[in-house]
Protein backbone atom coordinates (compact mmCIF):
# COMPACT_ATOMS: atom_id res chain seq x y z
CA UNK A 1 0.00 0.00 0.00
CA UNK A 2 1.67 3.17 -0.96
CA UNK A 3 0.72 6.63 0.58
CA UNK A 4 1.28 10.02 -1.80
CA UNK A 5 0.87 13.69 -0.56
CA UNK A 6 -0.02 16.22 -3.22
CA UNK A 7 2.86 19.35 -3.23
CA UNK A 8 1.88 22.19 -1.16
CA UNK A 9 3.24 25.96 -0.36
CA UNK A 10 4.94 26.59 3.29
CA UNK A 11 1.20 28.35 4.36
CA UNK A 12 -0.49 24.94 3.34
CA UNK A 13 2.02 23.05 4.91
CA UNK A 14 1.92 24.76 8.13
CA UNK A 15 -2.06 24.79 7.70
CA UNK A 16 -2.06 21.17 7.15
CA UNK A 17 -0.14 19.58 9.92
CA UNK A 18 -1.96 21.98 12.43
CA UNK A 19 -5.00 21.10 11.09
CA UNK A 20 -4.34 17.24 11.65
CA UNK A 21 -2.85 18.01 15.29
CA UNK A 22 -5.10 20.31 17.22
CA UNK A 23 -4.28 18.81 20.28
CA UNK A 24 -0.57 19.57 19.54
CA UNK A 25 -0.85 22.87 18.72
CA UNK A 26 -2.66 23.83 21.52
CA UNK A 27 -0.22 22.76 24.17
CA UNK A 28 2.86 23.75 22.25
CA UNK A 29 1.60 27.43 20.92
CA UNK A 30 4.93 28.69 21.98
CA UNK A 31 6.99 26.51 20.00
CA UNK A 32 4.97 27.13 16.62
CA UNK A 33 7.79 28.39 14.27
CA UNK A 34 5.63 31.59 12.38
CA UNK A 35 6.07 31.66 8.45
CA UNK A 36 5.16 34.98 6.18
CA UNK A 37 0.92 35.84 8.20
CA UNK A 38 0.59 32.64 9.65
CA UNK A 39 0.82 34.45 13.74
CA UNK A 40 -3.01 36.18 12.30
CA UNK A 41 -3.96 32.66 11.90
CA UNK A 42 -2.53 31.23 14.39
CA UNK A 43 -4.93 34.18 16.66
CA UNK A 44 -8.16 33.38 14.64
CA UNK A 45 -8.11 30.27 16.06
CA UNK A 46 -7.48 30.86 19.46
CA UNK A 47 -10.37 33.21 18.87
CA UNK A 48 -12.69 30.42 17.65
CA UNK A 49 -11.40 27.70 19.99
CA UNK A 50 -12.44 30.38 22.70
CA UNK A 51 -16.25 31.24 21.40
CA UNK A 52 -16.46 27.43 21.22
CA UNK A 53 -15.47 27.39 25.05
CA UNK A 54 -17.89 29.68 25.81
CA UNK A 55 -20.58 27.62 23.66
CA UNK A 56 -20.83 24.68 25.59
CA UNK A 57 -17.72 22.71 24.74
CA UNK A 58 -18.49 21.93 21.53
CA UNK A 59 -15.20 21.89 20.67
CA UNK A 60 -14.33 19.09 23.01
CA UNK A 61 -16.19 16.68 20.89
CA UNK A 62 -14.24 17.71 17.90
CA UNK A 63 -11.16 16.70 19.67
CA UNK A 64 -12.43 13.23 20.27
CA UNK A 65 -13.33 12.93 16.55
CA UNK A 66 -9.25 13.91 15.50
CA UNK A 67 -8.51 11.74 18.11
CA UNK A 68 -10.58 8.71 16.26
CA UNK A 69 -9.14 9.55 13.31
CA UNK A 70 -8.39 6.31 10.65
CA UNK A 71 -4.16 7.07 11.28
CA UNK A 72 -5.01 6.20 15.57
CA UNK A 73 -6.83 3.44 14.27
CA UNK A 74 -4.52 1.75 12.07
CA UNK A 75 -1.20 2.66 14.74
CA UNK A 76 -3.18 1.04 17.13
CA UNK A 77 -4.27 -2.12 15.83
CA UNK A 78 0.01 -2.36 14.36
CA UNK A 79 0.85 -1.71 18.32
CA UNK A 80 -1.66 -5.06 18.86
CA UNK A 81 -1.08 -7.21 16.39
CA UNK A 82 2.72 -6.87 17.11
CA UNK A 83 2.05 -7.76 20.80
CA UNK A 84 -0.27 -10.70 20.01
CA UNK A 85 3.07 -11.93 17.51
CA UNK A 86 5.31 -11.62 20.54
CA UNK A 87 2.52 -13.58 23.20
CA UNK A 88 2.40 -16.01 19.96
CA UNK A 89 6.68 -16.48 19.89
CA UNK A 90 6.77 -16.67 23.42
CA UNK A 91 4.24 -19.33 23.65
CA UNK A 92 6.01 -21.25 20.50
CA UNK A 93 9.44 -20.86 22.15
CA UNK A 94 8.17 -22.52 25.88
CA UNK A 95 5.69 -25.11 23.75
CA UNK A 96 9.36 -26.07 21.71
CA UNK A 97 11.05 -26.31 24.90
CA UNK A 98 8.50 -28.50 26.46
CA UNK A 99 8.75 -30.87 23.70
CA UNK A 100 11.96 -30.79 23.52
CA UNK A 101 12.37 -31.70 27.14
CA UNK A 102 9.59 -34.29 26.63
CA UNK A 103 11.30 -35.90 23.81
CA UNK A 104 15.24 -36.08 26.07
CA UNK A 105 13.39 -37.49 28.93
CA UNK A 106 11.63 -40.19 26.85
CA UNK A 107 14.77 -41.00 25.31
CA UNK A 108 16.56 -41.45 28.35
CA UNK A 109 14.01 -43.36 29.93
CA UNK A 110 14.73 -46.14 26.32
CA UNK A 111 18.06 -45.97 26.94
CA UNK A 112 17.66 -47.02 30.70
CA UNK A 113 15.28 -49.46 30.01
CA UNK A 114 17.67 -51.36 27.24
CA UNK A 115 20.67 -50.73 29.51
CA UNK A 116 18.85 -52.60 32.40
CA UNK A 117 17.45 -55.41 30.13
CA UNK A 118 21.12 -56.20 28.89
CA UNK A 119 22.42 -56.03 32.40
CA UNK A 120 19.63 -58.15 33.69
CA UNK A 121 20.18 -61.05 30.62
CA UNK A 122 23.97 -60.98 31.29
CA UNK A 123 23.01 -61.39 34.96
CA UNK A 124 21.14 -63.85 34.54
CA UNK A 125 22.82 -65.99 31.93
CA UNK A 126 25.83 -65.57 34.52
CA UNK A 127 23.67 -66.90 37.38
CA UNK A 128 22.38 -69.90 35.08
CA UNK A 129 26.18 -70.87 34.51
CA UNK A 130 26.90 -70.28 38.21
CA UNK A 131 24.19 -72.70 39.03
CA UNK A 132 25.08 -75.12 36.30
CA UNK A 133 28.57 -75.59 37.86
CA UNK A 134 27.35 -76.03 41.49
CA UNK A 135 24.88 -78.03 40.38
CA UNK A 136 27.53 -80.60 38.54
CA UNK A 137 29.71 -79.94 41.63
CA UNK A 138 27.32 -81.31 43.83
CA UNK A 139 26.46 -84.32 42.15
CA UNK A 140 29.36 -85.21 41.82
CA UNK A 141 30.40 -84.73 44.94
CA UNK A 142 26.99 -87.02 46.23
CA UNK A 143 27.74 -89.55 43.62
CA UNK A 144 31.71 -89.87 44.70
CA UNK A 145 30.31 -90.04 48.38
CA UNK A 146 27.92 -92.69 47.58
CA UNK A 147 30.82 -95.05 46.05
CA UNK A 148 32.98 -94.55 48.94
CA UNK A 149 30.33 -94.88 51.61
CA UNK A 150 29.70 -97.79 49.35
CA UNK A 151 32.76 -99.59 48.91
CA UNK A 152 33.15 -98.60 52.60
CA UNK A 153 30.86 -100.42 53.74
CA UNK A 154 31.42 -103.86 51.33
CA UNK A 155 34.50 -104.19 52.89
CA UNK A 156 33.52 -103.51 56.45
CA UNK A 157 30.54 -106.07 55.99
CA UNK A 158 32.90 -108.43 53.93
CA UNK A 159 33.68 -111.06 56.52
CA UNK A 160 30.02 -110.84 57.39
CA UNK A 161 28.42 -111.18 53.97
CA UNK A 162 29.16 -113.41 51.64
CA UNK A 163 30.08 -112.37 48.29
CA UNK A 164 27.84 -114.71 46.00
CA UNK A 165 25.04 -115.32 48.80
CA UNK A 166 23.07 -112.66 48.01
CA UNK A 167 21.19 -112.20 51.02
CA UNK A 168 21.80 -110.66 54.80
CA UNK A 169 22.21 -111.38 57.42
CA UNK A 170 18.07 -111.71 58.00
CA UNK A 171 17.91 -113.85 54.85
CA UNK A 172 16.88 -110.74 52.51
CA UNK A 173 18.75 -110.00 49.56
CA UNK A 174 21.52 -107.67 49.48
CA UNK A 175 21.01 -104.36 47.33
CA UNK A 176 24.44 -102.40 47.09
CA UNK A 177 24.60 -99.04 45.83
CA UNK A 178 26.10 -97.98 42.38
CA UNK A 179 26.60 -95.13 40.13
CA UNK A 180 24.16 -94.42 37.01
CA UNK A 181 25.78 -94.19 33.84
CA UNK A 182 23.73 -94.34 30.70
CA UNK A 183 24.78 -96.90 28.30
CA UNK A 184 25.11 -95.79 25.31
CA UNK A 185 26.42 -96.66 21.67
CA UNK A 186 29.85 -96.04 20.56
CA UNK A 187 30.28 -98.46 17.42
CA UNK A 188 30.23 -95.56 14.78
CA UNK A 189 33.23 -94.38 16.67
CA UNK A 190 34.81 -97.27 17.05
CA UNK A 191 34.81 -98.16 13.93
CA UNK A 192 36.56 -94.87 12.41
CA UNK A 193 38.99 -95.13 15.37
CA UNK A 194 40.24 -98.55 14.17
CA UNK A 195 43.68 -98.45 12.16
CA UNK A 196 41.99 -100.52 9.03
CA UNK A 197 39.24 -98.45 8.73
CA UNK A 198 39.26 -97.15 4.93
CA UNK A 199 41.22 -93.75 4.31
CA UNK A 200 38.87 -92.57 1.77
CA UNK A 201 35.75 -92.81 3.80
CA UNK A 202 37.90 -90.75 6.70
CA UNK A 203 38.38 -88.57 4.58
CA UNK A 204 35.21 -87.87 3.82
CA UNK A 205 33.77 -87.70 7.11
CA UNK A 206 36.31 -85.67 8.87
CA UNK A 207 37.74 -83.57 5.67
CA UNK A 208 41.28 -84.96 6.46
CA UNK A 209 43.25 -87.50 5.98
CA UNK A 210 44.30 -89.71 9.14
CA UNK A 211 47.93 -88.50 8.52
CA UNK A 212 46.68 -85.17 9.43
CA UNK A 213 44.11 -85.95 12.21
CA UNK A 214 46.81 -87.77 14.25
CA UNK A 215 49.05 -84.85 13.99
CA UNK A 216 46.33 -82.87 15.04
CA UNK A 217 45.63 -84.88 18.06
CA UNK A 218 49.26 -84.85 18.98
CA UNK A 219 49.60 -81.11 18.76
CA UNK A 220 46.03 -80.83 20.91
CA UNK A 221 47.17 -83.57 23.12
CA UNK A 222 48.55 -81.68 26.29
CA UNK A 223 45.59 -79.08 26.23
CA UNK A 224 42.91 -81.10 25.92
CA UNK A 225 43.48 -84.05 27.50
CA UNK A 226 41.84 -85.24 31.01
CA UNK A 227 42.68 -87.65 33.65
CA UNK A 228 40.64 -90.16 34.58
CA UNK A 229 38.45 -90.05 38.19
CA UNK A 230 37.01 -92.52 40.47
CA UNK A 231 33.47 -92.26 39.03
CA UNK A 232 34.56 -92.84 35.27
CA UNK A 233 37.17 -92.99 32.78
CA UNK A 234 38.26 -89.17 31.17
CA UNK A 235 37.19 -89.12 27.09
CA UNK A 236 40.39 -89.92 25.56
CA UNK A 237 42.07 -87.35 23.58
CA UNK A 238 41.05 -88.35 20.06
CA UNK A 239 37.35 -88.78 20.57
CA UNK A 240 37.63 -85.56 22.02
CA UNK A 241 39.29 -83.78 18.59
CA UNK A 242 37.29 -86.37 16.60
CA UNK A 243 33.77 -84.96 18.31
CA UNK A 244 35.31 -81.07 17.58
CA UNK A 245 35.87 -82.13 13.44
CA UNK A 246 33.07 -84.09 12.77
CA UNK A 247 30.38 -81.19 14.08
CA UNK A 248 32.43 -78.50 11.78
CA UNK A 249 32.83 -80.82 8.91
CA UNK A 250 29.25 -81.80 8.96
CA UNK A 251 27.12 -78.91 10.78
CA UNK A 252 24.93 -82.00 12.08
CA UNK A 253 22.92 -80.42 15.26
CA UNK A 254 24.44 -81.49 18.68
CA UNK A 255 22.29 -84.14 18.88
CA UNK A 256 23.70 -86.44 15.93
CA UNK A 257 26.76 -85.94 17.19
CA UNK A 258 25.55 -87.18 20.34
CA UNK A 259 24.31 -90.12 18.56
CA UNK A 260 27.29 -91.07 16.77
CA UNK A 261 29.86 -90.73 19.49
CA UNK A 262 27.66 -92.37 22.43
CA UNK A 263 28.10 -89.15 24.67
CA UNK A 264 25.50 -86.81 26.17
CA UNK A 265 24.34 -83.56 24.17
CA UNK A 266 26.03 -81.14 26.64
CA UNK A 267 28.73 -82.85 26.48
CA UNK A 268 29.70 -82.55 22.60
CA UNK A 269 28.75 -79.09 23.36
CA UNK A 270 31.48 -78.10 25.72
CA UNK A 271 34.09 -80.57 23.49
CA UNK A 272 33.80 -78.63 20.89
CA UNK A 273 33.80 -75.23 22.54
CA UNK A 274 37.48 -76.92 24.24
CA UNK A 275 38.88 -78.38 21.59
CA UNK A 276 38.45 -75.12 19.53
CA UNK A 277 39.74 -72.84 22.27
CA UNK A 278 42.62 -75.12 22.10
CA UNK A 279 42.82 -75.02 18.26
CA UNK A 280 43.12 -70.99 19.21
CA UNK A 281 45.62 -70.85 21.84
CA UNK A 282 47.57 -74.09 20.37
CA UNK A 283 47.12 -74.03 17.05
CA UNK A 284 46.97 -70.93 15.95
CA UNK A 285 50.10 -68.88 16.52
CA UNK A 286 51.74 -71.66 14.14
CA UNK A 287 49.42 -72.00 11.49
CA UNK A 288 48.04 -68.64 11.11
CA UNK A 289 50.16 -65.44 11.43
CA UNK A 290 51.33 -62.77 9.03
CA UNK A 291 54.23 -63.42 7.18
CA UNK A 292 58.03 -62.79 8.01
CA UNK A 293 60.45 -60.59 5.60
CA UNK A 294 61.80 -64.06 3.44
CA UNK A 295 57.92 -65.57 3.41
CA UNK A 296 56.97 -62.23 1.96
CA UNK A 297 59.27 -62.21 -0.99
CA UNK A 298 58.22 -65.34 -1.52
CA UNK A 299 54.80 -64.45 -1.88
CA UNK A 300 55.46 -61.22 -3.85
CA UNK A 301 57.82 -63.52 -5.98
CA UNK A 302 54.72 -66.00 -6.79
CA UNK A 303 51.83 -63.15 -6.99
CA UNK A 304 53.97 -61.45 -9.06
CA UNK A 305 54.26 -64.78 -11.50
CA UNK A 306 50.45 -65.48 -11.36
CA UNK A 307 49.26 -61.35 -12.42
CA UNK A 308 52.77 -60.09 -13.44
CA UNK A 309 51.71 -57.42 -10.58
CA UNK A 310 54.61 -56.72 -8.22
CA UNK A 311 55.10 -56.24 -4.40
CA UNK A 312 51.30 -58.16 -3.81
CA UNK A 313 51.57 -59.53 -0.55
CA UNK A 314 48.31 -61.29 -0.10
CA UNK A 315 45.00 -61.01 -1.20
CA UNK A 316 41.45 -59.70 0.32
CA UNK A 317 37.97 -61.18 0.81
CA UNK A 318 35.30 -60.47 2.75
CA UNK A 319 32.05 -63.33 3.29
CA UNK A 320 29.13 -63.43 5.99
CA UNK A 321 28.27 -66.34 7.92
CA UNK A 322 24.72 -66.95 8.93
CA UNK A 323 23.42 -66.48 12.56
CA UNK A 324 20.49 -66.92 14.11
CA UNK A 325 18.68 -63.49 15.03
CA UNK A 326 20.31 -62.14 18.31
CA UNK A 327 18.82 -60.87 20.96
CA UNK A 328 20.74 -57.63 21.16
CA UNK A 329 21.19 -55.29 18.75
CA UNK A 330 19.21 -57.08 15.87
CA UNK A 331 19.19 -54.38 13.44
CA UNK A 332 23.10 -54.26 13.66
CA UNK A 333 23.49 -58.17 12.64
CA UNK A 334 20.49 -57.69 9.70
CA UNK A 335 22.09 -58.48 6.36
CA UNK A 336 19.86 -56.66 3.73
CA UNK A 337 21.60 -58.30 0.53
CA UNK A 338 21.54 -61.71 1.83
CA UNK A 339 17.72 -60.96 2.57
CA UNK A 340 16.84 -59.13 -0.73
CA UNK A 341 18.49 -62.33 -2.48
CA UNK A 342 17.21 -64.92 -0.48
CA UNK A 343 13.59 -63.59 0.42
CA UNK A 344 14.23 -64.58 3.59
CA UNK A 345 14.93 -62.33 6.59
CA UNK A 346 19.17 -62.99 6.98
CA UNK A 347 21.51 -62.13 9.69
CA UNK A 348 25.09 -62.87 9.93
CA UNK A 349 28.67 -61.59 10.66
CA UNK A 350 31.42 -61.03 9.03
CA UNK A 351 35.04 -63.33 8.26
CA UNK A 352 38.11 -61.03 6.33
CA UNK A 353 40.77 -62.93 5.44
CA UNK A 354 43.81 -62.47 3.28
CA UNK A 355 45.65 -65.43 1.86
CA UNK A 356 48.99 -66.46 -0.07
CA UNK A 357 48.82 -67.82 -3.44
CA UNK A 358 47.97 -71.29 -1.85
CA UNK A 359 44.85 -70.12 -0.42
CA UNK A 360 46.47 -69.94 3.36
CA UNK A 361 45.12 -67.53 5.41
CA UNK A 362 47.71 -65.05 6.48
CA UNK A 363 45.36 -62.99 8.71
CA UNK A 364 41.80 -62.86 9.74
CA UNK A 365 39.17 -60.28 11.31
CA UNK A 366 36.13 -62.04 12.18
CA UNK A 367 32.87 -61.15 14.20
CA UNK A 368 31.86 -57.65 12.84
CA UNK A 369 28.07 -57.29 12.39
CA UNK A 370 26.48 -58.16 8.98
CA UNK A 371 24.87 -54.84 8.48
CA UNK A 372 28.99 -53.63 8.11
CA UNK A 373 30.21 -53.18 4.25
CA UNK A 374 33.42 -54.21 3.38
CA UNK A 375 35.84 -50.98 3.60
CA UNK A 376 33.91 -50.71 7.34
CA UNK A 377 35.16 -53.75 8.49
CA UNK A 378 38.35 -53.37 7.17
CA UNK A 379 38.72 -49.65 9.44
CA UNK A 380 38.19 -52.33 12.55
CA UNK A 381 40.59 -54.83 11.76
CA UNK A 382 44.00 -55.42 13.00
CA UNK A 383 45.66 -55.53 9.13
CA UNK A 384 44.28 -51.43 8.97
CA UNK A 385 45.62 -50.69 12.11
CA UNK A 386 48.83 -52.39 11.38
CA UNK A 387 49.20 -50.33 7.69
CA UNK A 388 48.66 -47.86 9.88
CA UNK A 389 51.71 -48.05 11.92
CA UNK A 390 53.62 -48.21 8.85
CA UNK A 391 54.42 -52.08 8.79
CA UNK A 392 53.22 -52.78 5.54
CA UNK A 393 55.40 -50.44 3.46
CA UNK A 394 56.27 -51.60 0.08
CA UNK A 395 53.65 -53.81 -0.20
CA UNK A 396 50.12 -54.04 -2.05
CA UNK A 397 47.12 -55.70 -0.30
CA UNK A 398 44.73 -56.49 -3.18
CA UNK A 399 41.18 -56.19 -2.51
CA UNK A 400 37.67 -56.33 -3.82
CA UNK A 401 35.24 -53.64 -5.11
CA UNK A 402 34.13 -53.29 -1.91
CA UNK A 403 37.36 -51.86 0.30
CA UNK A 404 38.83 -48.58 -1.00
CA UNK A 405 42.07 -47.56 -2.84
CA UNK A 406 44.89 -46.79 -0.36
CA UNK A 407 48.53 -46.37 -0.11
CA UNK A 408 48.91 -50.16 0.51
CA UNK A 409 45.29 -51.40 -1.06
CA UNK A 410 45.33 -51.94 -4.74
CA UNK A 411 41.35 -52.41 -5.95
CA UNK A 412 39.78 -52.43 -9.37
CA UNK A 413 38.77 -49.79 -11.51
CA UNK A 414 34.81 -49.23 -11.01
CA UNK A 415 34.08 -46.25 -12.60
CA UNK A 416 32.19 -46.85 -16.09
CA UNK A 417 33.47 -46.18 -19.64
CA UNK A 418 36.92 -48.06 -19.01
CA UNK A 419 40.11 -47.92 -21.41
CA UNK A 420 41.87 -50.61 -22.72
CA UNK A 421 44.84 -49.96 -20.01
CA UNK A 422 41.59 -50.41 -17.40
CA UNK A 423 40.53 -53.22 -18.81
CA UNK A 424 43.90 -55.21 -18.72
CA UNK A 425 44.39 -54.26 -14.83
CA UNK A 426 41.08 -54.70 -13.97
CA UNK A 427 41.76 -58.92 -15.49
CA UNK A 428 45.26 -58.98 -13.92
CA UNK A 429 43.76 -57.98 -10.69
CA UNK A 430 40.74 -60.18 -11.17
CA UNK A 431 43.29 -63.53 -11.15
CA UNK A 432 44.80 -62.00 -7.37
CA UNK A 433 41.38 -61.75 -6.68
CA UNK A 434 40.05 -65.43 -7.73
CA UNK A 435 42.85 -66.93 -5.00
CA UNK A 436 41.18 -65.38 -1.91
CA UNK A 437 37.65 -66.04 -3.21
CA UNK A 438 38.85 -69.73 -4.06
CA UNK A 439 39.79 -70.06 -0.96
CA UNK A 440 37.15 -68.96 1.28
CA UNK A 441 35.06 -71.13 -1.27
CA UNK A 442 36.98 -74.30 -0.24
CA UNK A 443 36.69 -73.23 3.50
CA UNK A 444 32.71 -73.12 3.53
CA UNK A 445 32.65 -76.32 1.73
CA UNK A 446 35.23 -78.01 3.60
CA UNK A 447 33.62 -76.85 7.01
CA UNK A 448 29.31 -77.02 6.52
CA UNK A 449 29.01 -75.25 9.54
CA UNK A 450 29.44 -71.76 7.99
CA UNK A 451 27.09 -72.50 5.37
CA UNK A 452 24.19 -72.38 7.71
CA UNK A 453 23.12 -71.23 10.60
CA UNK A 454 24.73 -72.67 14.11
CA UNK A 455 23.59 -73.36 17.53
CA UNK A 456 26.41 -71.56 19.29
CA UNK A 457 26.25 -68.58 20.75
CA UNK A 458 27.36 -65.22 19.26
CA UNK A 459 29.73 -64.53 21.83
CA UNK A 460 31.46 -67.94 21.56
CA UNK A 461 30.94 -67.85 17.45
CA UNK A 462 34.27 -65.89 16.78
CA UNK A 463 36.21 -68.76 18.90
CA UNK A 464 34.75 -71.36 16.32
CA UNK A 465 35.37 -69.63 13.21
CA UNK A 466 39.14 -68.95 14.16
CA UNK A 467 39.04 -72.81 14.88
CA UNK A 468 37.96 -73.13 10.96
CA UNK A 469 40.25 -70.91 9.51
CA UNK A 470 43.65 -72.49 11.50
CA UNK A 471 42.13 -75.82 10.43
CA UNK A 472 41.82 -74.59 6.67
CA UNK A 473 45.65 -73.61 6.82
CA UNK A 474 46.23 -77.31 8.25
CA UNK A 475 44.84 -79.01 5.32
CA UNK A 476 45.87 -76.58 2.53
CA UNK A 477 49.33 -76.90 4.03
CA UNK A 478 49.59 -80.21 3.89
CA UNK A 479 47.55 -80.55 0.09
CA UNK A 480 44.45 -82.57 1.58
CA UNK A 481 42.19 -81.92 -1.12
CA UNK A 482 38.16 -80.96 -1.27
CA UNK A 483 35.80 -83.83 -1.88
CA UNK A 484 34.27 -82.48 -5.18
CA UNK A 485 30.55 -83.88 -3.82
CA UNK A 486 30.77 -81.11 -1.07
CA UNK A 487 29.66 -78.15 -3.54
CA UNK A 488 29.13 -74.49 -2.28
CA UNK A 489 28.28 -71.46 -4.30
CA UNK A 490 30.32 -68.48 -2.47
CA UNK A 491 28.44 -65.19 -2.61
CA UNK A 492 28.98 -62.45 -1.46
CA UNK A 493 27.59 -58.43 -2.78
CA UNK A 494 30.21 -56.38 -3.14
CA UNK A 495 29.16 -53.00 -2.45
CA UNK A 496 31.10 -49.83 -3.65
CA UNK A 497 32.26 -47.81 -0.72
CA UNK A 498 31.24 -44.27 -0.33
CA UNK A 499 34.90 -42.38 -0.29
CA UNK A 500 36.21 -45.74 -2.71
CA UNK A 501 39.29 -43.53 -3.20
CA UNK A 502 41.84 -42.64 -0.18
CA UNK A 503 45.07 -41.20 -1.36
CA UNK A 504 45.91 -39.64 -5.09
CA UNK A 505 49.20 -41.45 -4.51
CA UNK A 506 48.03 -44.62 -4.77
CA UNK A 507 45.40 -43.78 -7.87
CA UNK A 508 48.54 -42.57 -9.39
CA UNK A 509 50.37 -45.62 -8.63
CA UNK A 510 47.59 -47.91 -9.98
CA UNK A 511 47.53 -45.78 -13.06
CA UNK A 512 51.52 -46.31 -13.86
CA UNK A 513 51.29 -50.07 -12.88
CA UNK A 514 48.28 -50.01 -15.36
CA UNK A 515 50.33 -48.91 -17.80
CA UNK A 516 52.81 -51.29 -17.49
CA UNK A 517 51.05 -54.08 -17.68
CA UNK A 518 49.54 -53.45 -20.92
CA UNK A 519 52.49 -51.53 -23.02
CA UNK A 520 55.35 -54.13 -21.71
CA UNK A 521 53.46 -57.02 -22.88
CA UNK A 522 51.80 -58.44 -18.93
CA UNK A 523 48.20 -58.27 -19.94
CA UNK A 524 46.19 -60.16 -21.78
CA UNK A 525 43.83 -59.31 -24.69
CA UNK A 526 41.00 -61.68 -23.58
CA UNK A 527 38.65 -57.87 -22.64
CA UNK A 528 39.17 -57.88 -26.27
CA UNK A 529 37.22 -60.37 -27.30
Amino acid sequence: MEISFPFLNHEDCSSSLLGWFPEMENKSNSNVVSFNGNDNLNKRRRKDDEIDGDGGGGGGGDLQDLKKSPWSDILTSLILLDEEEKREQEQWSVDSQQDKALFQQNQKRKSQAVDEYHNQLEDHYTQLDVMDHQRTKRSRSAAASAVVVTAVASEEAGSDIPAQSGQNNSGGPTHQRRLWVKDRNKDWWEERNHPDFPEEQFRRDFRMGKGTFNMICEELETAVMKKNTMLRDAIPVRQRVAVCIWRLATGEPLRVVSKRFGLGISTCHKLVLEVCSAIKTVLMPKFLQWPDEQKMKQTKDEFESISGIPNVGGSMYTTHIPIIAPKINVSHYFNKRHTERNQKTSYSITVQGVVDPRGVFSDVCIGWPGSMSDDQVLEKSALYQRANKGLLKDVWVVGTSGHPLMDWVLVPYTQKNLTWTQHAFNEKIGEVQRVAKDSFARLKRRWSCLQKRTEVKLQELPVVLGACCVLHNICEMRREEVDPEFEFELFDDEMIPENSLRSMNSAQARDHLAHNLLHHGLAGTSFLQ
